[in-house]
């Protein structure tokens, strides 16, 4: 069995992480089935090196094939602050309909948490991809065009909006929010987890995250009535469908990880609660996550690019070689990532870890990225 990857190398630490990363996969597989299974890895070009090679930051062709794939993973894609293009991550994901973010938070032993039981975290976050402030519509203040819209507000819906103000718009749907309550509806029964938490800041925003609240009850109701229970309801042996308003499930994951599987929630409390959640159990660096549509598995390392340690052998390439592990097992390869899993715990025990990981670590030796990369491999 032969799979082909697509690949993106990312800007920044992107080219070192990918390095360490890759032999690492590709060991895991041969480890764990010989000749019988392997991976085909096909470059596609995005970011900084798409633009020195086609002048264009993400070329049609690389949008035009993940169109088509099955499988890809790519390191992290610089985006600029308050200037220049929005996001090539976010435009991958609306253009391709990567409508599922979903990130995977556990504890590896060795880490010295800033909370007093990390262990107790293991917590699937899905975080809906294409609407709410990945959609959102902006205008910088005094412009005219955040002038007319305060003007429609004020004038035709008797709003009370400062006419100097900037504003934005935050579109969230029925149908979006509904398809990913239910993806996260089906992960959760499928792999038996014992709750799935709807986050949502309902208690203000009542028609955006208040309907991300009511769909997803709808859907649990509607859709997996003999499977889904409420916790005033109590029923042994469903699962438990609950909702948390956002800022006290900050308090939530801090004090009582173990009542909280799988958490659904709209995109900017996904992106909150799943960085909260990763500081947790070491940080960004220890962070898989995929983003899914109904065809397409995009594996992606989870931190930025970080451009002040690139080139210099400095950075974790644990998020990606993680998402190698994440990706084995939605292949059904699970032998393969068992042995990732097991590999990067033995080496973080160890204490030979990366700066980041050290300096969250008593007595740890620090190591460079491709050292940690051969570490993890020779623990395969």
């Amino acid at each position: 069995m032969r799979k082909t990857v697509y690949w993106i190398e990312g800007d920044g630490i992107g080219p070192e992480v990918w390095k360490a990363a890759r032999p690492v996969i590709d060991a895991a597989v041969e480890k764990s089935y010989g000749d019988s299974r392997s991976i085909e890895w096909k470059e596609l070009l995005a970011g900084e090196k798409a633009h020195r090679e086609t002048g264009e930051y993400l070329p049609q062709s690389t949008l035009d094939t993940l169109a088509t794939a099955e499988l890809a993973i790519k390191g992290p894609l610089g985006t600029p602050v308050g200037k220049g293009f929005r996001s090539l991550n976010v435009t991958m994901r609306q253009t391709l309909d990567l409508y599922a973010c979903i990130r995977p938070i556990r504890y590896f032993d060795g880490i010295m948490s800033p909370v007093k039981r990390p262990d107790l975290v293991d917590m699937v976050v899905f975080r809906e991809n294409t609407e709410d402030v990945y959609a959102g519509i902006e205008y910088r203040a005094g412009t005219p065009e955040a002038k007319r819209l305060i003007a429609f507000l004020r004038d035709e819906l008797g709003a009370k909006v400062d006419i100097e103000a900037a504003v934005g718009i935050k579109p969230m749907t029925e149908k979006g929010s509904k398809r990913l309550v239910r993806r996260a509806l089906r992960f959760a029964i499928d792999q038996k987890r014992p709750n799935l938490t709807l986050v949502h800041k309902g208690n203000i925003m009542k028609f955006t995250e208040g309907g991300f609240r009511e769909w997803g009850y709808e859907v649990a109701r509607d859709e997996f009535a003999d499977l889904t229970t409420t916790e005033t309801e109590g029923t042994a042996g469903r699962l438990v469908v609950k909702d948390r308003i956002a800022d006290a499930m900050f308090q939530e994951v801090l004090i009582r990880p173990q009542q909280y599987s799988v958490i659904a929630t709209s995109n900017l409390n996904g992106d909150y609660i799943s960085d909260a959640l990763a500081a947790q159990v070491g940080g960004l660096g220890l962070a898989p996550g995929v983003n899914m549509s109904d065809s397409l598995a995009f594996f992606e390392a989870t931190h930025g690019t970080a451009p002040t340690i690139a080139g210099q052998d400095k950075a974790n390439p644990g998020s990606l070689i993680l998402c190698g592990a994440l990706m084995l097992e939605h292949m059904g390869w699970n032998e393969a990532a068992e042995r990732i899993y097991k590999a990067v715990n033995e080496a973080i025990a160890s204490r030979r870890v990366t700066v980041d990981l050290a300096t969250q670590m008593e007595n740890a030796t620090t190591v460079g990225t491709v050292a940690f990369g051969d570490i993890v491999t020779a623990g395969l």
